[in-house]
């Protein structure tokens, strides 16, 4: 397994749509899923597409930590995913992404979905998805469009460096709710 390097914001290939992944049980593709993982592991990540390591195809990679047990992190690999939404519901939530490092954006997305894709043996995995899950599928998958969340923001003021929003952004909201 190899730790790769991953594309960052003003690559070209993340603004570009992911090609569908032909040969799903191949080892070339259980080689890109395990340098992605190593890759996502490394970089202290919860999510990763592979246009993100610089490879233009269908395939996303998550983990939603609340899910992972005290001795074992649970990582699911979609290949060729798809999502539809549950609800009209949406949330604002703060955003990261390992290809814009040390930023984060306030971004609206539905709150339930239900998605679906391959995993590496060709199997096809559907799953209900809500809150964290949710937002972490629709981020990924996001980037197989071509699309980063910087184009979601709730608002473009509600984009910054983490250490400013943690300090001015959260420290407001925690301070209005408490006053509620």
């Amino acid at each position: 397994m190899s730790i790769l390097k991953i594309a960052r914001l003003g690559h070209p290939i993340l603004l570009q749509k992911a090609k569908i992944v032909e040969d799903i049980t191949s080892n070339k593709t259980k080689k890109i899923i395990q340098d992605m993982t190593e890759t996502m592991l490394d970089a202290k990540g919860i999510g990763l597409s592979a246009p993100q390591i610089h490879i233009n195809r269908q395939i996303i990679i998550f983990r939603v930590p609340e899910e992972d047990d005290e001795k074992k992190i649970k990582i699911t690999a979609l290949i060729n995913p798809g999502f539809t939404k549950i609800t009209d519901k949406t949330e604002n939530e703060w955003e990261g992404c390992l290809s814009i490092p040390g930023m984060l954006g306030l971004v609206k997305r539905f709150s339930i979905i239900q998605y679906e894709g391959s995993d590496m043996r060709g199997n096809i995995i559907q799953k209900k998805a809500e809150g964290l899950h949710a937002r972490i599928v629709q981020h990924e998958y996001d980037h197989l469009q071509g699309i980063l969340y910087t184009s979601r923001l709730v608002d473009n003021s509600a984009f910054g460096y983490a250490e400013e929003i943690e300090e001015y952004w959260k420290k407001k909201e925690i301070e209005k709710n408490q006053s509620q």
